[in-house]
């Protein structure tokens, strides 16, 4: 009797113990609190008109569920990034800032992807904000990636290419851009003689970065300037994948 009631304790144990693994949510982090042109927490309910309401509930929902397909969710940072704040991260999202980061938050994300940790980061045209009013490449110039001026690049769309990060060939946005350097390119514009604008690197210790010059993908805008069969959630959702992996 009493070995069978250890036998019972163990098999409940081990259900539970396996339950609460499955029920263990990896984390994406967006950060909203350097002056994001785009991404705000809907539950704030911020309507511009840049970014009404209900364009930012699709933005968000739309990234919510490339997180679920990979055992993820969001939430939004709306203080400094601190290594305490990553240490609960897996993946931290920075999308068009406006305001530079502080040296202890470079240092903060530095630490953070050399233990592991993965970085999108999706910087746009000097319309936006220029590199002179942000410091994109404090945060990712020491991994060897670089954003550089407007690409003189005016081809409409782009596609990204099979392989490491994207399963297949995706056609996404590309209405102007920000040249980016470093890493491997994956993403292209349609020009014959096709310029890249996005790279990934995969860093000593784990960590992963995926860098954009590019934002409307990230924005899912699946139709801008009369084309209208952009994909942007499955190269998202391949991303996210990859940088969560």
């Amino acid at each position: 009797m009493k070995l069978l009631f250890k036998s019972c304790t163990l098999a409940l144990l081990f259900v539970c113990f396996g339950t609460n693994l499955m029920a263990q949510k990896k984390q994406i982090l967006v950060d909203v609190a350097h002056g994001q042109k785009f991404y705000s927490d809907p539950a704030n309910r911020i309507s511009t008109e840049l970014v009404p309401t209900q364009r930012l509930e699709y933005m968000t929902g739309e990234l919510a569920k490339n997180a679920a397909t990979h055992n993820a969710e969001i939430t939004f940072l709306k203080a400094s990034i601190t290594s305490e704040v990553l240490s609960k991260v897996d993946l931290l999202f920075i999308h068009v800032p406006s305001i530079k980061y502080s040296e202890a938050e470079c240092k903060a994300i530095h630490h953070f992807l050399e233990k592991g940790g993965s970085l999108f980061i999706a910087i746009e045209e000097d319309f936006w904000a220029t590199l002179d009013q942000i410091n994109a490449n404090d945060l990712v110039s020491p991994f060897g990636i670089k954003f550089f001026s407007n690409n003189p690049d005016q081809t409409v769309g782009g596609y990204s290419t099979a392989g490491t990060v994207t399963k297949k060939k995706y056609a996404i946005p590309f209405h102007g851009a920000r040249l980016v350097d470093g890493g491997a390119p994956f993403a292209f514009s349609n020009r014959s003689e096709p310029s890249s604008f996005a790279v990934f690197t995969e860093i000593k210790g784990g960590g992963k970065i995926i860098a954009m010059g590019e934002a409307m993908v990230s924005l899912y805008m699946t139709s801008w300037q009369e084309v209208n069969n952009y994909e942007c959630a499955p190269f998202m959702e391949d991303v996210i994948g990859w940088l969560l992996k």
